[in-house]
């Protein structure tokens, strides 16, 4: 089976559109309301009801839009319904990983930040350029405040950890409120955001491979009133990596700035700026002598393929963009979130492949990437929170548009090859010839509704979306271009039961779908695939327990994938089916201030059920059958050891095979973590605010093959270390 490697293709809105839409939801309701117009401030405990002939509407009181964290467990979700509901009555898999939590595991990257997260399988190689993140076996879709972080070949945005407020993780199709996307689900990253109460941080940082990082977090109010808020996150780092020969650097800033005139209309300047010099290295490594015996020995995983002189990674990443939400009454609620960003990469790169039948000799490839990538992405909402007879309803309509344009340049070629037993990495490298040049335009528009309802202690869920995608390609080479068009539907239904003792069992069902780029034997553009989840499961917040216990059964499948056409070998048809099946649990507890616990267990079976080139009934490559992990923390406050905290985590992840070919099975492995912070102002009361942690990832220092291609392997990430001094005032 040919696994989907095409762009995906994306989307397009302008804020006058949706200015349109909520006028024309607004102004009938502004209309028909009474003509005393009450403030969030101001309003009564039982808001006065608003008549749209011919059904009663009345406004009702709901939870705020908080992130509700306490510790490790948050309470609701920004992105689940994209209305901040209950993660209770949510009928989907989402888990959210807080600041506090990111703080205590001092996630370095985004993956380090997703290694006890439930249900996700994660790429924990020495490449810190790209993060390969997939759940229930495909691949998420990365977000970052709602919108969709658009994307290139190499030109792939980059998040900091340093610089997000929490992560969120939602499982399964989400297509019917974002679009395009993987049936896998989605990740959206929250960024840090200007705050009433002020925030002033500064961190050093060293570490494993000669790691230095200053990193500072800065905000409050601007003026005495609190109409303006700010906050400035930034970071600068290098390292050396676990690969010889490589360097890592990165500088990031992120300035926001919140005006806030009155306490129902809110506009955030969110910006980052974040530049790589250089950006690591894509070690891939043959199967002879690291998973297969070489009789020259095993290769350390420290050891180098590529060429000094040659190699380069450079990125540098622009965005700027808004979110904006004004409350017009007890029940209209408009929102629009826009953001811009743009790309450049300069890559080159000499990779290992296989080696020769002398068992030294190791082929490689030379490769060139010159990328410009733009994107606009904006998301208009409009929300009605009211109420008909017993029925209350938080109704939610959107207007979304993704717009790229994205420029590459690519060289490729095989070049010299490289002695592993005596290594020459200063070869005069040619540069590669020509591989491709074009130039490609990328629109989604989208357009959506989404209505939960609440009646006793039932909450259902439906939701619909209309998808209109679209794309054209300039190829210079072939001095040819191409069009292609798609459209789909895709919806969601759910239904949860909330007891009192707070045990909410669910059952959903949701649709996703991805453009398919290119054609058939007889020129037809394909299909965009399609996903469709069946999944039943049961929450459990217990009353007057900070935790939150989740178990799921699901059944997914992707349809329309692209397989080898029969008739002709060297064109695809859509005949292609997968499958995952499967049980994810997850229990994430703050029984205190001072002790947290997060743990998680997930059985998957992952199958290809059709397929025409022999791989029926084979595993898609890199999906582990079973994984499991448990991570805690505690602070201790009694005589000497007051202010310390100690932390430590174990993952376990099954084996897998390498590809879908299923030929070479890569060894499970298990990895343990550990953590040590001290308060330095509990022993010394000038120094209050102070901590040192001290962070330890592959306690071991297990060795570990972290994935597979057809043509190599990457080893996993060996023991690493960090020391953070941290000052807070």
């Amino acid at each position: 089976m040919t696994r989907q490697t095409g762009r995906e293709l994306l989307l397009n809105n302008t804020a006058v559109a949706m200015l349109v839409v909520s006028t024309i939801f607004a102004a009938p309701a502004a209309a028909r309301a009474d003509d005393t117009q009450q403030t969030k401030a101001d309003a009564p405990a039982n808001p006065a009801a608003a008549t749209l002939s011919p059904i009663s509407v009345t406004a009702t009181d709901t939870e705020t839009r908080d992130d509700g964290v306490n510790g490790f467990v948050a309470t609701r979700s920004t992105s689940a319904t994209k209305t901040g509901a209950s993660l209770l009555e949510t009928p989907q898999t989402v888990t959210v990983i807080t600041r506090n939590e990111l703080d205590a595991q001092q996630a370095e990257t985004v993956r380090a930040a997703l290694r006890y997260a439930p249900g996700v399988h994660i790429s924990d190689n020495p490449d810190n350029r790209l993060d390969s993140i997939s759940a229930r076996g495909f691949t998420l879709d990365q977000y970052l405040d709602g919108l969709k972080l658009l994307s290139g070949t190499w030109s792939v945005p980059k998040v900091e950890p340093y610089m997000l407020e929490s992560v969120e993780i939602l499982q399964g199709p989400s297509s019917v409120l974002y679009g395009q996307a993987s049936p896998g689900g989605v990740l959206n990253f929250v960024s840090k955001k200007p705050t009433s109460e002020p925030i002033h941080e500064i961190q050093l940082q060293t570490g494993s491979y000669g790691r230095a990082q200053a990193a500072f977090d800065l905000g409050g109010p601007v003026d005495k009133e609190g109409h303006f808020l700010y906050r400035v996150t930034g970071l600068a780092r290098t390292s050396g990596a676990q690969i010889d020969h490589t360097k890592e650097q990165r500088l990031n800033i992120a300035p926001s700035l919140t005006w806030q005139p009155d306490a129902n209309t809110s506009l955030t300047i969110l910006s980052s700026y974040l530049h790589d010099p250089k950006g690591g290295f894509w070690n891939l490594m043959p199967y002879d002598g690291t998973v297969l015996p070489n009789p020259f020995g095993k290769i350390s995983r420290s050891f180098y393929t590529g060429d000094i002189d040659f190699e380069k990674f450079r990125r540098t990443q622009t965005m700027i963009g808004y979110q904006f939400e004004h409350r017009f009454n007890n029940i209209f609620t408009v929102r629009q979130n826009l953001r811009y960003n743009h790309m450049d990469i300069d890559y080159a790169a000499v990779q290992g492949l296989a080696m020769e039948s002398d068992n030294r000799t190791l082929d490689r490839q030379s490769y060139t990437a010159n990328e410009r990538l733009n994107t606009v992405s904006v998301d208009n909402q409009l929300e009605a929170i009211f109420s008909t007879g017993a029925l209350d309803h938080t109704l939610l309509t959107g207007l979304d548009y993704q717009h790229v344009r994205w420029d590459n340049f690519t060289r490729w070629s095989t070049t010299s090859s490289l002695d592993i037993l005596e290594p020459d990495y200063h070869q005069n490298i040619p540069l590669p010839a020509v591989f491709q040049s074009a130039k490609e335009t990328i629109r989604q528009l989208g357009l959506y509704g989404q209505d939960q309802i609440r009646w006793d202690h039932w909450s259902l869920l439906l939701a619909g979306r209309e998808d209109w995608a679209s794309s054209d390609v300039d190829n210079r080479i072939a001095n040819a271009s191409a069009s292609q068009s798609d459209r789909a539907f895709t919806g969601r239904a759910g239904l949860t039961y909330l007891f009192d003792n707070g045990l909410a069992p669910y059952i959903s069902y949701a649709t996703s779908f991805q453009p398919t780029i290119g054609t058939n034997s007889t020129g037809d553009a394909f299909k965009p695939t399609k996903g469709q989840q069946e999944e039943i499961g049961i929450k459990f917040r217990p009353n007057g327990f900070n935790s939150l216990f989740t178990a799921s059964l699901f059944n997914l499948t992707q349809k329309n994938v692209l397989t080898t056409d029969p008739q002709n070998v060297n064109f695809s048809v859509q005949t292609g089916k997968v499958r995952s099946r499967g049980v994810d649990l997850s229990a994430v507890t703050s029984l205190s201030n001072d002790l947290s616990i997060r743990t998680s267990y997930t059985y998957l079976r992952n199958k290809i059920v059709r397929d025409n080139s022999g791989l029926e009934g084979n595993t898609l490559g890199g999906v582990p059958r079973n994984s499991a992990s448990i991570w805690a923390d505690y602070t201790l406050h009694d005589g000497w050891a007051d202010g310390l905290g100690l932390g430590g985590g174990a993952r376990y992840v099954g084996s897998t095979y390498a590809t879908e070919a299923n030929t070479i099975r890569l060894s499970s492995y298990t990895l343990f973590d550990a953590a040590v912070r001290y308060d330095l102002g509990t022993a010394i009361p000038s120094l209050d605010g102070t901590q040192l942690a001290f962070n330890i990832y592959n306690l071991t220092d297990k060795e570990y093959i972290a994935d597979g291609s057809f043509t190599g392997i990457s080893y996993g990430m060996g023991r690493t270390f960090y020391a953070t001094l941290s000052y807070k005032w």
